[in-house]
């Protein structure tokens, strides 16, 4: 990773649909739409966390970048984990004598090429004394918005920003919980979003629900990326719950200073699923110099010191920010019912809160 370079951390939360579990039902979480959810519990990202106790339970995360984090927790019902890297594989322990009370790092490597990475995180349980479970809170992974000496700024564009254009029927959405305070929606089968945009990252947000389903993401001339925007809840309410504090759908950088479009659809198909759209946020930097995607069978840059790992009970807040002009977009937890201003809506998604690259 270039120590000069403007390293920023994207973060992914658990219920944000770019990641992706093989199987949800093998997952329990908190409901985020219940009168009681405290999305201000300082354990947890958002106040939610994806917990199994299925052996075999994975998910997975594509990205592009020389470093990555994993958060989650450990303690005495925590056991053995596995981490496949692109070719390499990892198998690490969460297990320890007390539980942690806020997220820890499980998994951080900093020394990965400047390339296209596939991460996949797997449960393998109790492994001797250990206990069974696996708990991910959320991953950060780092990617360079500009090179060393430029400056960048976050530019957020609401969904009724005439940046926008759109095909087929869309309606609109009110709620504190929003970006602006607002989101516009679709269940149009092939309905579009279109948005122009000049940066060297771009970052799309919308809600989750348990009828959100298959949409698809285009940018400029490469292949549409598809996802599920279904509500990512684990449990006996996860046909109903609802996540609507902004989430992450859709993320790129490495771009150039040229414009670019991307173009948004919802495959609604028989069961007029919708689509929700709040914001983009695109990082503009006062210089562009994309990198050159690394391209070999192994996702480190050396065979040594491929791994680091956190000790039980150390939170992300504990990090002290470091002169490397790295910082980190981060979703703000929700204020309570009532502690929202006009002013503060738009610090949910795009107030760069420092932190270290390296945690």
């Amino acid at each position: 990773m270039d120590p000069k370079a403007v390293n920023t951390n994207v973060t992914i939360d658990d219920f944000d649909t770019v990641l992706v579990y093989a199987d949800q039902g093998q997952w329990t979480t908190p409901d985020p739409s219940a009168k009681d959810f405290n999305g201000n519990d300082p354990k947890y990202l958002r106040g939610t966390y994806h917990l199994t106790e299925v052996a075999g339970a994975a998910l997975s995360l594509n990205f592009t970048g020389p470093a990555i984090y994993l958060y989650g927790h450990t303690g005495p019902r925590f056991g053995s984990y596995e981490i496949q890297l692109d070719t390499q594989t990892i198998i690490q322990s969460a297990h320890g004598a007390e539980e942690s009370t806020g997220p820890t790092l499980l998994y951080g490597a900093e020394n990965l090429t400047y390339g296209n990475h596939q991460l996949t995180l797997k449960n393998l349980g109790a492994k001797g004394a250990e206990g069974n479970a696996l708990l991910l809170d959320f991953i950060q992974y780092t990617f360079q918005a500009a090179p060393a000496g430029a400056t960048i700024r976050n530019v957020t564009f609401e969904e009724d920003n005439p940046a926008f254009s759109f095909t087929g029927e869309w309606g609109h959405n009110t709620s504190p919980a929003f970006s602006g305070g607002g989101t516009t929606y679709t269940h149009g089968d092939g309905a579009t979003a279109t948005f122009k945009f000049t940066g060297s990252a771009v970052y799309v947000l919308g809600d989750i629900k348990n009828d959100h389903r298959v949409y698809g993401i285009k940018l400029d001339g490469s292949a549409e990326q598809f996802y599920n925007g279904t509500s990512g809840c684990g449990g006996a309410f996860g046909l109903t719950c609802e996540q609507q504090v902004p989430i992450l759908k859709y993320f790129a950088s490495n771009l150039d200073q040229s414009e670019h479009t991307v173009v948004i659809t919802n495959y609604a198909g028989v069961n007029s699923s919708f689509f929700d759209l709040d914001s983009v946020v695109v990082t503009v930097p006062s210089v562009y110099e994309p990198r050159q995607l690394a391209d070999s069978g192994s996702p480190f840059v050396s065979t040594s010191g491929t791994a680091t790992t956190g000790t039980a009970g150390t939170p992300t807040g504990s990090q002290s920010s470091s002169g490397s002009g790295c910082s980190s977009l981060v979703a703000k937890a929700r204020p309570p019912a009532g502690q929202y201003t006009t002013a503060s809506l738009p610090d949910l998604m795009t107030e760069p809160r420092k932190r270290p690259c390296r945690p």
